[in-house]
């Protein structure tokens, strides 16, 4: 194990950069923070580059850390100071792990076309889309398919999922009405959530295989291309003087009412 007692370490600063979204696109790479979310991406086959310890660490969080070190490429140990550095968060666990992004982006064929997924159309907030992920896996849905918004790999994200984004079927793809049109031809139905009174309570809509249920942005919902491609607009009665759900609510719902 390699120390490092520097926050200027070379090796730190390239570590601390992929907290950016644009460096973590250009390099291929992301950062991982916390004990049990670097152990959830060695169990699931993520490759690790390296890892980042504390001494404190490692005698907290032992059963982790040796589950990170069997499969990281390279293993430091780094001073508290350091840590702070890599740290996304005000009191990190002093856990860190540098890991190859996942195929993510190539492989929309590898959908289920019989199968039942959230679509996120521009969901902008980390919070939302790991808590849609994290739901999503929690209730059976076979993946999600994200359109814009905000990055997958985004630190916030990425905690807020607990680790349901590594392990959960996600795909990524840029133009979401192109997608709507794909995923429509190989059979799926597409059903864009709304705030109306005249699109469709989701509790009515016919369930079954082949099902998409489009999240929209948190200000602007579903866009205009999107909805107007789906098969159908559908909405989540309520009542009160509520005018919308948080997006991570609403996706919760939804998918309830289509994997029940």
């Amino acid at each position: 194990m390699e120390l490092i007692t520097s926050r200027n370490n070379e090796t730190v600063k390239r570590a601390a950069a992929l907290k950016d979204a644009a460096e973590r696109r250009e390099r291929g790479l992301f950062l991982l923070e916390g004990a049990r979310l670097c152990a959830d991406a060695a169990n699931s086959a993520v490759q690790i580059e390296q890892a980042f310890f504390t001494e404190s660490a490692l005698q907290k969080h032992t059963e982790e850390c040796k589950i990170i070190q069997s499969v990281a490429k390279r293993v430091f140990c780094v001073a508290d100071s350091v840590a702070l550095r890599l740290a996304d968060t005000k009191n990190p666990q002093g856990v860190f792990c540098v890991c190859k992004t996942l195929d993510k982006t190539h492989n929309i064929d590898k959908i289920k076309y019989n199968g039942i997924y959230a679509l996120t159309d521009g969901v902008q907030n980390p919070d939302n889309l790991g808590a849609l992920a994290r739901t999503a896996e929690a209730l059976g849905a076979d993946g999600l398919l994200l359109c814009g918004g905000c990055d997958l790999y985004n630190p916030k994200a990425m905690r807020a999922s607990m680790g349901s984004l590594l392990r959960l079927d996600v795909f990524e793809a840029d133009d979401a009405p192109a997608l709507v049109r794909t995923l429509q031809s190989k059979g799926m139905r597409v059903f864009a959530s709304v705030v109306s009174g005249d699109a469709r309570p989701v509790q009515d809509v016919p369930k079954g295989e082949g099902c998409v249920v489009v999240i929209g942005n948190e200000g602007n919902g579903v866009s205009d291309e999107v909805r107007d491609a789906a098969d159908e607009r559908i909405t989540i009665p309520m009542a009160g003087r509520a005018e919308s759900l948080n997006a991570a609510a609403a996706a919760a719902i939804l998918l309830w009412e289509f994997l029940k």
